[in-house]
């Protein structure tokens, strides 16, 4: 029988988006089709009022090995070359306009780093592994993944990663702030994303999408007018302040 062709799912549940990376014969690493489909499908997921969080993670027992080198052929720097590929699929992950977790097992390296970087939080196992790989191919990382790397975990971590490529456990990638919080198993870690996805469900949506905007960006006057609009004519404000004095949970109803 033939492995399963690889391929990038999705399942929405109480307003979460679990997209899941699966090419099981090559550690979930990337192929071209795969890192256009990501692409696609989280265009329409955020176009999408009914998602309100995404989580990203791996079939079975890893996250993502990186890129399928068997599979990226030709100018890495072309319109179709491997690397702009990743760099869409990161920039669409990264642009996402809500929160977004990495639910990270085994391996995360290379182009799978390349994505948990590019979401919010990351979330792994004990067991799971780190690193940004160029230099073991002569690949130049590019300049926006190594510029969030950077913002990530400062630049003498970042250069760590990319000077060396060598693999850090979780452990050490929760002190540089690689990870968000390490869990002993995948099954806490499966328990410890859903409860953190439903606490995100009942807290105010348009107060997380102005935080995601402008912990990510420069300051934009402009924009900023614009989340004191929304937040005016939202009456979340008035909602929070009359559950928290009738000592009920909110009932926040802004979608975007």
């Amino acid at each position: 029988m033939n492995p399963p062709e690889p391929s990038i799912g999705c399942v929405t549940s109480d307003g979460v988006a679990t997209v899941t990376l699966h090419h099981p014969a090559k550690r979930n690493a990337m192929t071209a089709p795969m890192w256009r489909r990501l692409t696609e499908l989280l265009g329409g997921l955020a176009e999408a009022p009914s998602v309100r969080a995404l989580v990203l993670t791996g079939s079975g027992e890893t996250f993502c090995a990186g890129a399928d080198i068997s599979t990226l052929h030709g100018d890495p720097d072309a319109e179709d070359g491997p690397q702009r590929l990743a760099v869409a699929a990161e920039e669409a992950l990264a642009a996402f306009p809500r929160p977004t977790l990495a639910a990270v097992r085994g391996h995360c390296v290379g182009g799978g780093c390349q994505l948990a970087a590019a979401c919010d939080l990351r979330f792994a196992t004990a067991d799971a592994v780190f690193g940004v790989t160029p230099a073991r191919l002569g690949v130049v990382y590019p300049a926006t993944s190594t510029g969030r790397l950077v913002r990530l975990v400062g630049p003498s971590a970042a250069k760590h990663l990319l000077f060396s490529a060598e693999l850090i456990d979780a452990e050490r990638a929760l002190r540089v702030g690689l990870v968000d919080e390490v869990l002993e198993s995948g099954t806490l870690l499966d328990a410890r994303v859903a409860e953190f996805t439903r606490t995100l469900g009942t807290r105010s949506l348009l107060s997380q999408c102005a935080a995601k905007e402008y912990v990510d960006g420069p300051p934009d006057p402009t924009r900023s007018a614009h989340w004191v609009r929304q937040a005016r004519n939202s009456g979340e404000a008035a909602e929070g302040a009359a559950a928290f004095l009738e000592r009920r949970p909110p009932r926040f109803t802004w979608e975007g």
